[in-house]
This record gives C-alpha cells, sequence and structure tokens, in this order.
C-alpha cells in the first residue's frame, strides 16, 4: 500500500538509565552517523531531526524497593512522553532514538493519548526478544527495560503507569510482541494472566514468519495508528551484535525484512521507537547500519521488485 508521510521527527533520547549494560546512550548519534535521516530523505521524506533531550544522568546504583534509579526513569519518560506528543500536534511523525527500552513507557503513552484524541484504534508492534513484562517484585535485576509493557498495561508504579494521566495508558490487546524468546519466570506467570499476543520464536518456527505477521496485523484499518516499538536485540546476534542483552535465535536478514515489509504494506505506521542500539557492543556500528536499513523497509522500501 503506497502513502503520503508526514514529516518525520527525530527526537534522540541518549540514556541507558533503565538498563543493565552502559552504552545505549550513544545509540541515538550511531543512528545518526549510520545515516538515518539521509536514507528518509533520499525515499522522499521530510526530516526534521530535533536533536536530544537532556535528562538526568545514570546513576548506576543498585535496586531501591525492587527498581533501579526510578526517579531518573520517570523524568527520562517524561521528557520522551512530551516530546512525542509535541511531534504529534504538530502533524509529524515521531521517531524515537533511544536510549534503552524503558523510554516505551513515554512514547507509547504519547501516543496512546494521541489516538484517544483522534479517535484512532492504537496497534503496538512490540519487535523485541523480551517480553518487557517484569514488576519490582518478580524481575531479577530491577532494571526498569524489563518492565516497560507491565508499566504501559497498569502494572508497576504510579509514577510510569500514571504518567500520561490514564491508567492503564493502553490494553494487553492493543499490543502484539514479535520474536520474543527470553521471558523469566515470574514473567511468564503475568503475560498469561494479562492475555498478552505473543509471537515468540517456537511458534514463528512452527508456523513461519509470514504467517505469524498475517496474524499479528490482522484487524488493522484506516482508523488504526500502528506504532513500531523496534528492540534492536529483537535481531539475532549474528547480524546485530551491537546490544547489551543478547539472545540467540532471532529472525536472521531475510526475515527481519519481510517483518518491516509486511508492516510497512498495511500503510498505517505513524511513530516508531528505535531502542536499545549500544555501540559500546558493536563491530563498526553495522547494527546501526542494519537498524537504517530495517526502518527504511517501514517506510516501503522492498528488496523484492513490486508493482
Amino acid at each position: 500500500m503506497s502513502r503520503t508521510f508526514p514529516p518525520v521527527a527525530l527526537i534522540g533520547a541518549p540514556t541507558d538509565i533503565g538498563a543493565g549494560h552502559r552504552g545505549a546512550s550513544m545509540g541515538p548519534e550511531a543512528l545518526r552517523v549510520a545515516g538515518l535521516a539521509q536514507a528518509l530523505r533520499d525515499r522522499g521524506l521530510q526530516v526534521v531531526d530535533r536533536g536530544n533531550l537532556s535528562g538526568p544522568v545514570n546513576p548506576w546504583l543498585p535496586p531501591t524497593d525492587g527498581y533501579r534509579h526510578l526517579d531518573e526513569v520517570v523524568t527520562w519518560n517524561r521528557l520522551v512522553m512530551d516530546a512525542v506528543a509535541a511531534a504529534l500536534a504538530d502533524g509529524q511523525m515521531p521517531i524515537l532514538l533511544g536510549g534503552d527500552h524503558c523510554l516505551g513507557v513515554g512514547s507509547i503513552t504519547a501516543v496512546a493519548n494521541h489516538c484517544r484524541a483522534t479517535g484512532k484504534k492504537l496497534r503496538v508492534l512490540w519487535l523485541d526478544a523480551h517480553a518487557d513484562f517484569n514488576t519490582h517484585q518478580v524481575t531479577p535485576s530491577g532494571n526498569v527495560h524489563g518492565m516497560p509493557v507491565a508499566c504501559l498495561c497498569g502494572l508497576g508504579p504510579k509514577a510510569l503507569t500514571a504518567l500520561g494521566g490514564t491508567t492503564p495508558a493502553m490494553r494487553p490487546e492493543d499490543i502484539r510482541q514479535i520474536g520474543i524468546r527470553s521471558v523469566d519466570i515470574g514473567e511468564k506467570k503475568l503475560v498469561k494472566e494479562y492475555g498478552l499476543d505473543i509471537y515468540d520464536m517456537r511458534y514463528i518456527d512452527e508456523i513461519g514468519i509470514k504467517r505469524a505477521m498475517e496474524e499479528a496485523l490482522e484487524g488493522i484499518d484506516a482508523d488504526t495508528h500502528v506504532h513500531v516499538s523496534f528492540d534492536v536485540d529483537f535481531l539475532d546476534p549474528a547480524i546485530a551484535p551491537g546490544v547489551g542483552t543478547t539472545v540467540p535465535g532471532g529472525p536472521n536478514y531475510r526475515e527481519a525484512q519481510l517483518v518491516m515489509e509486511m508492516i510497512a504494506d498495511t500503510g498505517r505506521v505513524c511513530s516508531i521507537d528505535i531502542v536499545e542500539l549500544n555501540p559500546a557492543f558493536d563491530l563498526h556500528n553495522q547494527t546501526a547500519q542494519l537498524a537504517v536499513d530495517l526502518v527504511e523497509s517501514l517506510f516501503g522500501k522492498s528488496t523484492l521488485m513490486r508493482d
């Protein structure tokens, strides 16, 4: 499905405040160095780089009451929420350049509020190796980048679950999780209790990536705002080593391209996160370059000749 895109707003959030490894704070610049803005301009899009948000530094402290750096996480997410909301209000398509995946709370809260205000249905496509549905009671680490989906569904500290004034920010049925292959023991009980729609790698292996994506995209129509939250560790580490939490057995290059192309075919992508890119673990910025390549596919680039 061909479409005309609104101007794209790049929003950098250079922090690893919710992560267990340092380095995701360098992700926004790595994506810029990999040529994200120019790649999108080459596809005919107008691109506005809004620069980087400025938030608290990472104090690198142990967890308190099951959370690491909760106050700083809340501040960063409020900054992200306000920036994404401002871009949407200006008629722009926000692309959040992370930063770790805890920032998905702020980004998707803004998108969910925008959908409520405009009467759109929300569909979040969460591309990730992890379910990110931990709580302070079941988390093995206290790292909030393992909790954003739970927070968005109303399970977590009030400072995050009520970040945008509505609790929960979204419903479990609004999200499809794709590529999952690492779920903590306590998390498994919670995702079943909340009924998350998860397309894990075993399911993908059994039915194939095309069928899995057809199911994940079912129901998207002209009234749907599709938000793609792309955690780079969604990809197999053999092709994407530049992440802090690699999990073997993820989608290969061709499978990842098909995922992005099929999402693009809906014609409904309206906002994007690119998170967990960690140049400290990368090789010559190859993971950032791959991420740019895949994001291009969300805007219609295809490796196949199509009419």
